[in-house]
C-alpha cells in the first residue's frame, strides 16, 4: 500500500484565500488535517496584502508539510474587477510551493467539480455537500472559499496523484528507449 499522501489546496483571492490540507490516498478514506480562511482588508495596499498571503501560506507549509500544493486555476470571467487579485494571490501560492520545492498542480473549476460531484456544472452548495460526505464532516466547511480548497486537495489525492504515477511511467519509458 502507497503512503497517503497530504495536499494543501488553495483557492486563490486577494480578499479571501480558502486553505485546506487533505491526506489519504486513492481508494482509500480521505482525513480533513485542517481547513481555513484566510483574509486581507480591502483597505491596505495590495503589496502589502500579497505579502500577508505569502506569511499565511508560508505558516501553513511550514505547519502541514504538504507532499504537494493544488492550487486552482485562475481563468477569465465575466467578472474581470476579481481576476488580478485572484491572479496575483495565486502566484504568491506558487512561488511559496516552488520555493521549498513542493510539486503543484493547477485544476480548473469544472475539473474540481467533476471529481467531488460528479457534475463539473455543480453549484457551491453542492460541491460544499460532497466535500463534506467524501471528508465525513459533520457539517459543510463555511464560507465557500473553504470547502472550495478541500476540493482541490481531494481533486489533486484522486487525479494529481495518478497523473504523477502515469508521468513518472512515461518518463521511465522514454529513459530506456
Amino acid at each position: 500500500m502507497t503512503r497517503p499522501m497530504r495536499v494543501l489546496g488553495i483557492d486563490p483571492g486577494l480578499t479571501r484565500m480558502g486553505m485546506g490540507v487533505v491526506e489519504g490516498s486513492v481508494g482509500r478514506p480521505l482525513t480533513l488535517v485542517d481547513v481555513n480562511v484566510l483574509r486581507t482588508s480591502s483597505q491596505l495596499p495590495v503589496a502589502e496584502r500579497l505579502v500577508s498571503i505569502e506569511i499565511g501560506i508560508d505558516a501553513w507549509l511550514d505547519e502541514h508539510r504538504p507532499d504537494a500544493v493544488a492550487v486552482e486555476r485562475v481563468f477569465a470571467r465575466s467578472d474581470s474587477s476579481t481576476i488580478m487579485g485572484t491572479a496575483q494571490a495565486s502566484a504568491i501560492a506558487l512561488v511559496c510551493a516552488a520555493r521549498r520545492g513542493l510539486p503543484v498542480a493547477l485544476h480548473t473549476p469544472s475539473e474540481v467539480k467533476a471529481a467531488v460531484s460528479g457534475n463539473g456544472r455543480a453549484d457551491k452548495a453542492q460541491v460544499g455537500a460532497m466535500v463534506t460526505r467524501i471528508l465525513r464532516l459533520d457539517a459543510p466547511p463555511k464560507p465557500a472559499d473553504a470547502a472550495d480548497a478541500l476540493a482541490l486537495a481531494i481533486t489533486h489525492i484522486w487525479r494529481g496523484g495518478a497523473q504523477s504515477r502515469l508521468d513518472a511511467a512515461v518518463a521511465a519509458a522514454r529513459s530506456r528507449a
